[in-house]
């Protein structure tokens, strides 16, 4: 199991294109979730920030293990989604994974997922 939360900076003058993938990953959320069945996804989310003047996108993630990488997908929402990464995401950025301290999830709830935390 792999929890994760990340920090990427999102490229100068994106912000509108950005507002345009969040919405259109929020009008497709049924094709979404299928596409994370594959990754072993169980859960993402993605936040965002404005840090003096700098946007970020933060992921945070809970993934099972030997899930499939979102660039080996063949779904039309996965492509569509990479492309609004390559345009948005500033690749000179060097991302940033959040120390996790603690992982509070039921012990019902890690069940359902497999989790051996």
């Amino acid at each position: 199991m792999n929890v994760e939360l990340t920090r990427f900076k999102v490229k100068e003058g994106k912000s509108t294109l950005v507002d345009e993938w969040v919405k259109f990953l929020n009008d497709n959320m049924k094709d979404v979730l299928i596409t994370l069945e594959g990754e072993k996804m169980y859960v993402e989310t993605i936040f965002r920030e404005v840090i003096t003047g700098d946007e970020y996108l933060y992921w945070y993630s809970v993934q099972g293990d030997d899930g499939q990488d979102v660039e080996q997908s063949e779904h039309w929402i996965d492509k569509k989604h990479l492309q609004y990464w390559d345009e948005c995401i500033d690749p000179d950025f060097k991302p940033v994974d959040l120390t996790m301290e603690v992982v509070m999830i039921p012990e019902k709830i890690r069940g359902v997922m497999g989790s051996k935390f």
